[in-house]
């Protein structure tokens, strides 16, 4: 994806939050005027932060939806649906930094224990999946940033997930993704 295909994203995510605001619902748009590589399926989250502090974060682990629409959704959605936070308010919007993360298909990673598991992890560049009976979390690639330790990153996901950080049965699955970063 070029940099002007990158900034029209970035664009449109922002159109969406402020569409949100003026009428309560995400941009509209026609899909038909966007190039083909903006229009194919993919997986994405918009992470919204406001002076460096989360402000909100929505997204969707499966290809579901054009590129677009998928960005769109999703900003509307990290501004005005994130349980973790209050609807955005207009005065907010200023302040915001929008970043985008396309995500790759998603691989299942085979392992009979914990530190194998751990050794598979390839920090800085996974994002990671887990699903226990009923549980699921994920964390994009970019939680590396500030839990650094594969030890560390995976108890996160599991407290995440709701399960206990030392929590391990052979049932687990974990799987992982990359993504594509829009800043």
């Amino acid at each position: 994806m070029n940099t002007i295909e990158q900034q029209l994203l970035l664009r449109l995510a922002r159109q969406s939050i402020q569409s949100g605001l003026n009428t309560g619902r995400p941009l509209r748009i026609d899909i038909g005027q966007y190039p083909e590589t903006l229009t194919v399926q993919r997986a994405t989250f918009v992470t919204l932060e406001k002076q460096h502090q989360l402000r909100g974060c929505i997204g969707m682990l499966e290809a579901v939806r054009p590129l677009v629409v998928d960005i769109i959704e999703n900003a509307f959605s990290a501004a005005f649906r994130d349980p973790r936070f209050p609807p955005l308010a207009e005065h907010e919007l200023a302040g915001l930094t929008i970043h985008l993360s396309i995500l790759s298909p998603v691989e299942s990673l085979t392992f009979d224990t914990e530190q194998e598991l751990i050794s598979k992890l390839r920090p800085g560049i996974d994002g990671l999946i887990l699903t226990e009976q009923g549980h699921k979390g994920t964390f994009l690639p970019s939680v590396w940033d500030s839990i650094k330790d594969p030890v560390q990153f995976l108890r996160h996901l599991k407290q995440k997930a709701g399960l206990k950080p030392d929590y391990w049965s052979a049932t687990l699955k974990i799987e992982r993704y990359t993504a594509e970063y829009i800043k």
